[in-house]
Formats: structure tokens, C-alpha cells, sequence
């Protein structure tokens, strides 16, 4: 992985498994290796990064690892230095608690940051939460859309 200071490193999209499968037993072993090369997440939540990062890698150190908080609480300010690492040459993930970020999630913003500032964005397969939920609904996919979650309320 990227390492340089003249060229920008890569944001890689790393999806998330949803429920208690073993992550491994569905993700590709291109996450795995990619989080055993990876420091630098722009996560949802630190502790399920953490135990998510664990369960693909569990010999990576811990400490070494560095979060930046992107949720509902993430000051827009805040996110315009979230990419330094990548900037600096550093690869970097980009992590939801569930399913593909960037999908119904608060990655978007990121993954259009990265490619204002020319950075590769590198999304890797996995699970996403609404086809999940569409493959298990019966629905006709063909006439399917998404106009976003149902209020908490």
C-alpha cells in the first residue's frame, strides 16, 4: 500500500458484515489484506471499528491504529483534514458500522472529498444492507428503489 509523500494514497471502502456471521466467511481475503496494511479509518463508531478490525485481523496491532469520528455529531470543518493521511501518501479505510459505506450512510461525503482532492477511491465488495434486504423481501428488483430509512420516531 501506498506510502509516499509525492503521491496521494488510496482510499480504500472497506464493507462491513451485518449480524454475527464470521466476517471471513463471507468478505473476499482483499479486506483482510487490506486492513493488515491499513492505520488510518474514517469510521461511524471507534469500538465497532475496533471489534470489526479484530475479527478480520486479529494479530494487527491495536495501538497503532488511528480513527476520525464521521457520524451525525462530525463538524463539516472537521472533515475537510481527514484526508491528510491519504495526502501525505498514507492509505487509508473507509468504514461503516453495517453494509457498504457511501450506501445510506455518512461515507459519501468522504468518497467525494477524496475525489475533489484526485485521491484513488478503491471501494471493495462485501455486503450491502438494502440488497440484502431486497434479496430476502420477495420484491421484484427490477422496479426497486431506495428513497432512504424510515424515521427512528
Amino acid at each position: 500500500m501506498a506510502e509516499n509523500s509525492s503521491k496521494p494514497g488510496k482510499l480504500y471502502v472497506i464493507p462491513c458484515m451485518l449480524g454475527e456471521t464470521e466476517p471471513l466467511e463471507v468478505l473476499p481475503l482483499s479486506i483482510k489484506r487490506t486492513i493488515e496494511q491499513v492505520d488510518d479509518y474514517i469510521v461511524e463508531s471507534e469500538k465497532a471499528a475496533r471489534r470489526f478490525i479484530k475479527k478480520i485481523s486479529s494479530g494487527k496491532s491495536q495501538p497503532s491504529l488511528r480513527f476520525f469520528l464521521l457520524n451525525k455529531y462530525t463538524d463539516a470543518i472537521e472533515l475537510q483534514h481527514y484526508l491528510e493521511p491519504c495526502l501525505n501518501g498514507k492509505d487509508m479505510g473507509l468504514l461503516s458500522d453495517a453494509g457498504c459505506p457511501g450506501v445510506a450512510d455518512p461515507g459519501a461525503v468522504i468518497v467525494n472529498l477524496a475525489h475533489e482532492r484526485n485521491i484513488s477511491v478503491v471501494p471493495l465488495v462485501g455486503p450491502s444492507s438494502i440488497l440484502l434486504a431486497l434479496m430476502a423481501s420477495g420484491m421484484n428488483g427490477q422496479s426497486f428503489a431506495f428513497n432512504g430509512y424510515l424515521p427512528i420516531d
